[in-house]
């Protein structure tokens, strides 16, 4: 038999020491008295005054569009859609999210412990995924019941757990998923879908978060947050007359007839299930300190990671370059090229005009690999010409961060209405990871060929990590084309061996990187030379710097 659940019940009063569990007694008694005064709101203060009748009607979703993928605390601002470099030098996931499940009964205040949570872990990365996203689409027969609080949404029936479970497991394995906005004045599912990506921490909150054999598997740790019912019924009515325009009535002949009793069936019983149950919500502050230094202590011993830069170094020494790169022939006019953008003396317009000639022929020698289907059209002449023709849906260009976007004009120059799309990726200073900090793509994006463009590759850290990004929004692989000016034999094994079926295409090679792991001979830092920007004080490139490849 399972081990009851630890009540992280301790009494934040500064007159007694803190810890993990209360005694009955006088002084809890107290203290519970106290909290639920503190907590508990005046039901005359809810009910809308004699004569106004029905508050209107507002449009009250579960996820908003619009909303940014950041979460502004006191102390900073967490990213909220972000994703780690949980990728090692073969291009695998080397660590899977930590899941934290939050149970408890309607209005028990679980999104704000949730939220607590995330600001007390401080961690970088985090997605909050709420259970109320994923109701079931109603018949039309349910949508009336629903219409005379006739439904019972607090039913396990009510939610799409298959859709709950896959979206959980992408998220842990890093991918990207697409999450419904439900809305609740109309019970019924937006047109538009949101998009989370993985993280290093996943916080899912809801009240059947618990009913699930196959979701409690997935679950690291599970908290159930038990709130008094009057606490709940209070809160409830509050927010369902003031934020989805119902009536008191309605609200208590619901919450009679279904919440309360699916409470006591299907929500109460999960509790013995949780590994902290946090009595009085976010009030429980002691709890929520506790549960933190317990997801630290996880996150420390489960999920060591640093970018390895060394086994990227050594991973394949000698061998030969993949069949998979193309370097673009070394005419003596591309030769040439290569020396004015090489030579420290060379003046910014100079080196900015035959870098872009370079990138000219870079895309065009790029596009050559293709597919082409034959076909045939006619001339002005009434003649017949078999010719090729792109044999693609579209071609996405995505440029990384800040020297990539300087070869967009020559893919826009060469690809009529090409799409773009932007990745930022730098260095975490403090681990020496590489971190995903913006991404901009086109939507869907899984149907078409991408060029993926950055103009300097030494390590390949970052390039890997795009690359990882394009695959977790389902870019088949061998529709990947990697673009650089100049590579390092490093870089060119270290993408290859990871993704095998990516296309590295370059106009150039070098054969080494020095300890800092630059480009030698390089050609600076390509960044500073294009912009006109002030160099890093080592004159290294600033690619290399913040990008990590």
């Amino acid at each position: 038999m399972a081990a009851p659940p630890a009540r992280a019940d301790a009494d934040p009063s500064p007159t007694s020491p803190p810890t993990a569990r209360d005694t009955p007694g006088r002084q809890a008694e107290k203290s519970e008295t106290a909290c639920e005064d503190r907590n508990a709101e005046s039901l005359d203060r809810l009910l809308p005054p004699v004569g106004t009748g029905r508050s209107p009607r507002k449009r009250t979703t579960s996820q908003c569009k619009s909303e940014p993928p950041l979460l502004r605390t006191s102390k900073r601002t967490i990213y909220t859609a972000g994703r780690p470099p949980w990728y090692n030098e073969h291009g695998t996931q080397s660590k899977e999210a930590f899941a934290i499940g939050l149970g408890g009964g309607s209005a028990s205040g679980k999104t704000t412990v949730a939220r607590m949570i995330i600001e007390a872990l401080d961690v970088p990365w985090v997605v909050l995924l709420s259970m109320d996203s994923f109701y079931k689409v109603l018949t039309e027969q349910q949508q009336e019941q629903a219409a005379h609080n006739n439904f019972n949404f607090d039913h396990p029936d009510a939610f799409d757990f298959d859709l709950i479970i896959s979206t959980l497991k992408k998220l842990k394995q890093g991918k990207s998923v697409k999450v419904p906005i439900y809305d609740f004045t109309t019970h019924s599912r937006k047109k538009d879908w949101k998009t989370l990506y993985g993280a290093n921490v996943i916080i899912f909150e809801g009240i059947m978060a618990f009913a699930d054999k196959t979701l409690l598997e997935l679950l690291d740790m599970k908290i159930f947050v038990d709130t008094d019912s009057d606490i709940r019924l209070v809160r409830r009515l509050r927010r369902d007359i003031s934020e989805r325009g119902r009536d008191i009535e309605g609200v208590i002949k619901q919450y009679n007839k279904f919440v309360k009793p699916s409470f006591d069936q299907y929500i109460q019983p999960t509790m013995r299930l949780a590994d902290i149950v946090v009595p009085r919500g976010s009030g429980n502050t002691v709890a929520i300190d506790l549960i933190v230094q317990h997801v630290h202590s996880q996150l420390e011993e489960q999920r060591k990671l640093r970018w390895d830069m060394a086994a990227l170094a050594s991973a394949h020494q000698c061998h030969p370059l993949p069949r998979t790169l193309s370097v673009l022939k070394s005419t003596p006019q591309v030769r040439g090229m290569h020396t004015i953008i090489r030579d420290k003396e060379t003046s910014r317009d100079e080196f900015i005009f035959y870098s872009k000639r370079l990138m000219r022929l870079l895309i065009e020698h790029a596009l050559s690999f293709l597919p082409f289907q034959d076909c045939v059209v006619q001339t002005p002449q009434g003649q017949d010409y078999a010719g090729k023709c792109y044999a693609g849906k579209q071609i996405t260009g995505v440029s990384i961060l800040r020297a990539g976007e300087t070869m967009e004009p020559a893919l826009r120059a060469v690809c009529k209405d090409v799409r773009i799309g932007t990745i930022l990726i730098q260095t975490n200073q403090l681990t020496g990871e590489p971190e995903l900090h913006y991404l901009r793509l086109p939507k869907d994006i899984s149907d078409d060929h991408v060029i993926l463009m950055d103009c300097t590759v030494s390590t390949g850290a970052a390039a890997m990590m795009a690359v990882r990004v394009l695959l977790d929004h389902d870019v088949p692989e061998d529709k990947i084309f990697l673009l650089s000016l100049l590579m390092a034999e490093m870089g060119v094994h270290s993408v290859a061996y990871a993704f095998p079926r990516v296309r590295i295409i370059t106009t150039a090679v070098d054969k080494r990187v020095n300890d800092l792991f630059r480009i030698i001979p390089g050609i600076g830092n390509f960044g500073d030379r294009y912009f006109g920007t002030d160099a890093v004080p080592d004159g290294s490139d600033e690619e290399e710097v913040a990008y990590t490849g």
